[in-house]
Order: structure tokens, then C-alpha cells, then sequence
């Protein structure tokens, strides 16, 4: 790429291709829309997509595609050409506002937990305007929310937008109270980290479960794994660095602003990192870069595995969630400033959320569940299930005190000196950070870490900005009734009701080791929840409280909750169906062929020697080891079969629950008893005869 600069956003009608295309009051009105929610009529959006079809075609753009995000957790499309013949048997090429607005997907054919049904399958596609339409492999992708016939949503887009119109709404209310004019919007502004693995497409397509799971349902350790810490941060491999710059090339060319990578904790991982923005434009962005990595990676001849836990003992991989409320005039309302004792309306923000995650802890936590994450949290490379916040000494300080009615000064700024000459004296955070934190306040933002690497991102957004909206109009019904005659009555309202609710909701902050099994203990006294799988959790979808809080806002409505239940828990038992059928697969045509060939070389040996009279005191020991391969795999066949018998059982449960509960604990533990043998099997066959590529091959061969 000669000049990233230029290149960047090529491929998207923003801004400047907005100007470039559209006529002056087409821009406008256009401009009003996304800034300011207004609808947008007919004609208007004739002209638009006229503008956007021409700047598509220049762009080597052929068809068109409402890109949204369903239930599934990945995005759908469904191209349609521009091409049009006309009466003289000639093609024109067109595109209408009605198109560009609307679309009628088939809303049958994605989960939808009961919304709809095969035979009630017209849904709608309608485009979302504050998020740039883009092209991809020459088609022109519009953003768009996908709902039903009867309007419930079936998809992650609306529920956001929706939980993000709440959050503005009711933040701008608490700044008006606090003297603040200028300020006609707030968001949630959002940075992703993402996560992933890279390993050699060759020996990918040799792993049945990789190639349907994502991840290896067996796998003996390697002798080295990350136990060195030596590829944390270190030198990118020279494979490795050209797919990194290929992928931003792509990314950059999409408006996608990645800004940093790196190798992380496990050999073959990596992590890239992307500018915040907007919620729904970071969640759209982050989308379309889990694709990007994929293609990009495929044709390089590697596989990007974006599983939480592909590899078992490897440090499994997630996706951070940095979460932050910002005006449109650059204020982050999440930023203590010099002197944050004093600063009243930031402590009012800090509260609202800490007040919000505590209230909604279980919430949060079905927010990052899922059967592929189950593998990854309470492991030491993410956090618990226990939903807890880190706030930092300093901070933690400053909010007792206001707890206890004391005004305390705000610390003095520090700066970290080395006692190097040539090095500079730099200044000292006023927070440490956290890395088993699940929720932790770096500074003028909260980093959620539960989210796992192949998530869509909107879910928990979701819970966090319609969560904070519910807190922040309860504050701002008590603030707007107080009987406050001056700004030091107001700002001592502010600070009583900042030390009431961090009194009730102190038990969420945790400034420790998460990691820690003392900390589990702890936190079941504190009365935190913890819940431990996605069938546990998932009932807390339909708690009143959630049920109450979500319908407050239009977010999403009951029945709309009870449905996600069910698409949640059939995802759940779907993907460990999957699963265990795909294991039962590899034992029966790798793994048991594979040790009985050489069970078969080590008797057919052992016989030879014993005809030649050349065993004597070696041959118990060959014998114990014959034994034990027979034992094995005699074993295993027993397991294979008692897990068929498991699966068939599966499949004949039809209560949601149930069948959660059975597939989460019976599927998974029959699935680890085989996976203990398979591995014991692996590390004493000879590499010549297992047929399947080891974690040794996968992890470093790249």
C-alpha cells in the first residue's frame, strides 16, 4: 500500500464521499439523520442511494446487500446486482431509496427462539444510518437492524441503538442538572482488543475438530507451551507480520482504524487492537474484522481460530471491552480530571456504573456466556464468573471517604523516576491495572474481559448502556426533586447521593486477585453471584428485574427476552452436540485405528524377539505396556459408546433446561474421560503412525 493515509476508507461512503456524491441539502438532510435521529423521507433517499450506487460502481462495485447482524452472533447478507435490463434488451444499472431503506430477508431461517416460524418467514432489513455503508469482494454493504413482520427485533443491532438512544437521553438529563448547555448528545464509546490464534492451514485441515469446533477436543500438552513467557510481546514472526500488515491494509481500506498488535501470552496468539468508537460503529467494525482475519488469513494458507480455548492448558483468548461515555462536544464523562475528590460530576457517572453493575451482575455475566466461553472463564488467563470491578487504591480512597461524609483532597499527581540519566521522569497513573478484573476502571474508562474472542460485542453493550440509563434516570429523579437553592446545596446532593449508593453497592468493587480461590469464598459472602456455566445463567434473562429494566426503555421487550433464552440455550446444546459428535468421529477414524496399528507392531515385535530367545528381564516391561495400549483403547471404545448413548439421550430431552444442564454436565464429562484416554494414547504412539497433527505441529509452525 503506497499511502495508508489516502487509502484509509477508500472503501466506505463517509463523510467525504457523502460531500462528493450527494448535492449540498441531500448532504444535509442526510447529516441530520445520523446526527440527529430524523427520518428521512422518500425522495431524499432516492437521491442518496443514486449517490451511493455511483460511488459503488466507480468502485468496482457490482451488487448491493443489506449487511446485518442476527442471532447467530455472525452477520448475513443477501446480494442483489445493480444490473437491470431494460426494453431494448440493454441493462441499466439501478438502485432506489425504498432498496437502500428496506429489505425483506427470509426471518425464518435465523434463530429466533419461537419469534418466527417456518411458515411466517418475511422479515425486514432497515438500514442504519449512523453506520457507513462499505464495500466488500465488490458488493456495497449497507448496515442495517433486522426484525420480524409483527416489529420484535431478531437481531443485535436494534436492541443497541435502542439501549444507546436510552443512555443519551437520560446522561443529557444529569448534565442539564449540572449546569451543562452545550452538549445535544452523549454515547458509549467503545474500544475492542481483539484476540486470536494463527496456525498453519495445512495442518488445520487435517484437525476434524478444528475445522467443525474451532478448537481441539483432544491434544496432549507439548513440552513447552507458555510456561517461558517468551512469546508475550516478543518478536513477531516474519509469517506472522505479513499477515498482520495484509490484514491492515484490508482493515484501513474499510475505515476499520486497527492500531496496534502484538504477539500475546500463548505461542501462536496474537491480539490487534482498533481506535474506539461510536458503540454500533465499533461493534460493526469489530464484525467485519473477525471476517477480514479469517480471508486474509486463508490466503496466506493459515487458519485465524477466534474459539475462546482452542488449545486445553493454553491460555485461551477474549476480547476486552473498553467502555467509556463521551459528549459530543470531546468530553469523556468518565474522566476524574486533576482532582477527582472535587470533581461531583464525574463521581456521579463512576457510581451510576458501579451501581449498574452490581444491580445487573448476573446480567452481565449471561452477557459474556456461551458454551465455546465456558471453556475459557475461571481459567488463570481470564476472569472468573464472579462479576466484581476494580477500581484502584486511589480511587477506592476517595469513595470511602465520600461514603463517610468526608471531603477528602484529591492525591497529588506522582511521576515514576528510574534514576537513569537519559531517562526522563514520566508521570505515575493514579490506577494500577488489573488483568484478572472483569470489570475494571483503567483510568477514564471500565474494561469489561469476560467477552470471549468470537462474540459479537453488542450484547454486552447492551446490558451496560440500558443498565447505566435505568441507574442514571433514578439519580436524576432524586437530584431534579432535591430542594437544592444554590450550586453548593446541588453539589452536596450530589455527593450524599453518590455516598449512599457506593454504601450499598461497595461489595462490587474488589481491588485484588481475582484469581485467587479465597477470592471465591469472599465474594459468596459479599453475596455476589456466580455462575459458573451458560445454563445456569441463562435464566436470569427473564428475572423480573431484567424484564422491568429492559422494557423501561423500549430496549427489548418480554417476549423478546424469553425468546433470546431459548436461542441462548439451543445454541448452548447445539454446539456441544456438535462436539461430541465430531470427537466420536475422530476416535473412531484416527484415534483407535492409530493405536491399534501400532499395538499390532509392538505384539508383532515382541513375538519375534521372544522367538529368538532375546528377551529376558525387558520383557515385563513390554508386556505392562502392551497391556496398558489394549486396556486403553478397549477403554475408550466403552467411553465412545457410552457417549452415543449419551448423545441419543440428549436428543430425546425437550425441556430447554433440562437439556441444557444434561448436554453442560454428562455430554462434557463423558467427552473428558475420552479425551484423557485419546491423550494418553497420543503421547505413547510414534509420531509416524498418529495421524492427526499435534499441539506441538499447530502451535509452532507458523
Amino acid at each position: 500500500m503506497a499511502n495508508c493515509a489516502e487509502s484509509f476508507g477508500s472503501l466506505v461512503f463517509n463523510d467525504g464521499a457523502m460531500k462528493k456524491y450527494l448535492p449540498e441539502d441531500t448532504y444535509n438532510a442526510l447529516r441530520s439523520c445520523i446526527s440527529e435521529g430524523k427520518d428521512m423521507d422518500l425522495h431524499t433517499a432516492n437521491i442518496v442511494a443514486e449517490g451511493m450506487k455511483n460511488w459503488a460502481l466507480e468502485n468496482g462495485a457490482s451488487h448491493f446487500t443489506h449487511w446485518f447482524q442476527p442471532l447467530t452472533g455472525a452477520t448475513a447478507e443477501k446480494h442483489s446486482a445493480f444490473l437491470s435490463p431494460d426494453s431494448n434488451g440493454c441493462a441499466i444499472m439501478e438502485f432506489s431509496g425504498k432498496e437502500l431503506i428496506k429489505g425483506e430477508p427470509d426471518a425464518s431461517s435465523f434463530p429466533s427462539g419461537g419469534l418466527r416460524a417456518t411458515f411466517e418467514a418475511r422479515g425486514y432489513t432497515a438500514w442504519d444510518t449512523t453506520s457507513y455503508a462499505f464495500i466488500k469482494e465488490g458488493t456495497l454493504c449497507i448496515p442495517t437492524a433486522f426484525c420480524s413482520y409483527s416489529g420484535d427485533a431478531l437481531d443485535k443491532k436494534t436492541p443497541l441503538l435502542k439501549s444507546m438512544e436510552a443512555l443519551n437521553e437520560q446522561a443529557l438529563r444529569i448534565l442539564r442538572l449540572f449546569g451543562v448547555r452545550d452538549v445535544k448528545k452523549v454515547f458509549p464509546s467503545v474500544g475492542l482488543e481483539q484476540e486470536y490464534f494463527l496456525v498453519d492451514k495445512d495442518l488445520f485441515l487435517r484437525r476434524p475438530d478444528l475445522k467443525i469446533c474451532g478448537r481441539t477436543l483432544i491434544g496432549a500438552a507439548p513440552p513447552k507451551g507458555q510456561e517461558l513467557d517468551d512469546h508475550y510481546f516478543g518478536a513477531i514472526r516474519p509469517r506472522v507480520l505479513k499477515f498482520m500488515k495484509k490484514l491492515d491494509e484490508h482493515l484501513w481500506m474499510l475505515g476499520i482504524p486497527a492500531k496496534m498488535e502484538h504477539n500475546e501470552a500463548a505461542p501462536a496468539q496474537h491480539e490487534l487492537v482498533s481506535v474506539h468508537a461510536t458503540a454500533n460503529i465499533s461493534v460493526d467494525q469489530n464484525q467485519l474484522m473477525m471476517e477480514e482475519m479469517k480471508k486474509v488469513a486463508d490466503s496466506m494458507n493459515l487458519a485465524c481460530l477466534l474459539h475462546e480455548k482452542p488449545f486445553a492448558g493454553v491460555n485461551g483468548s477474549g476480547k476486552h471491552n473498553n467502555w467509556s461515555l463521551q459528549t459530543d462536544s470531546g468530553v469523556n464523562l468518565l474522566e476524574p480530571g486533576d482532582s477527582p475528590a472535587e470533581n461531583a460530576q464525574f463521581l456521579l457517572f463512576l457510581t451510576a456504573v458501579l451501581r449498574a453493575v452490581d444491580k445487573y451482575q448476573a446480567l452481565l455475566r449471561l452477557s459474556a456466556a456461551s458454551a465455546s466461553n465456558d471453556c475459557r472463564l475461571g481459567g488463570e488467563e481470564a476472569p472468573p464468573s464472579i462479576i466484581s470491578v476494580f477500581l484502584g487504591s486511589e480511587l477506592t480512597s476517595v469513595m470511602d471517604s465520600i461514603a463517610k461524609g468526608v471531603r477528602t483532597k484529591a492525591a497529588e499527581k506522582q511521576a515514576i523516576d528510574l534514576s537513569v540519566h537519559a531517562i526522563p521522569s514520566f508521570p505515575k497513573d493514579s490506577t494500577d491495572r488489573n488483568r484478572t478484573s472483569p470489570m475494571a476502571f483503567t483510568g477514564n474508562k471500565f474494561e469489561f474481559r469476560m467477552l470471549g474472542s468470537s462474540f459479537n460485542a453488542a450484547g454486552p453493550n447492551i446490558v451496560l448502556n440500558a443498565a447505566v440509563a435505568e441507574v442514571l434516570s433514578d439519580f436524576a429523579d432524586k437530584l431534579e426533586a432535591a430542594p437544592c437553592t444554590s450550586e453548593k446545596d446541588f453539589e452536596t446532593e450530589v455527593l450524599k447521593l453518590v455516598g449512599k449508593s457506593y454504601t450499598k453497592h461497595r461489595k462490587i468493587v474488589f481491588n485484588g486477585n481475582n484469581y485467587d480461590e479465597k477470592w471465591i469464598q469472599e465474594a459468596e459472602g459479599r453475596g455476589l453471584a456466580n455462575y459458573r456455566t451458560t445454563f445456569e445463567a441463562a435464566k436470569v434473562i427473564t428475572d423480573p428485574k431484567t424484564v422491568k429494566m429492559m422494557g423501561r426503555f423500549g430496549v427489548l421487550g418480554e417476549t423478546e427476552l424469553e425468546c433470546r433464552r431459548d436461542v441462548i440455550l439451543d445454541g448452548f446444546c447445539k454446539t456441544i452436540s456438535i462436539e461430541a459428535r465430531t470427537l466420536l468421529g475422530m476416535v473412531l477414524s484416527h484415534v483407535i485405528p492409530d493405536s491399534e496399528k501400532y499395538l499390532g507392531m509392538l505384539v508383532g515385535n515382541q513375538n519375534a524377539l521372544e522367538n529368538l530367545g532375546l528377551l529376558k528381564s525387558v520383557s515385563a516391561a513390554r508386556y505392562e505396556l502392551i497391556e496398558k495400549l489394549n486396556g486403553t483403547i478397549e477403554s475408550l471404545r466403552a467411553e465412545a459408546g457410552k457417549l452415543m448413548e449419551s448423545l441419543t439421550e440428549a436428543s430425546g430431552l425437550t425441556d430447554r433446561d433440562m437439556k441444557a444442564e444434561f448436554c453442560g454436565t454428562v455430554l462434557r464429562n463423558r467427552m473428558a474421560a475420552i479425551r484423557q484416554s485419546c491423550d494418553w494414547l497420543e503421547m505413547n504412539c510414534p509420531a509416524d503412525i498418529w495421524s492427526l497433527p499435534t499441539y506441538q505441529d499447530l502451535l509452532f509452525s507458523v
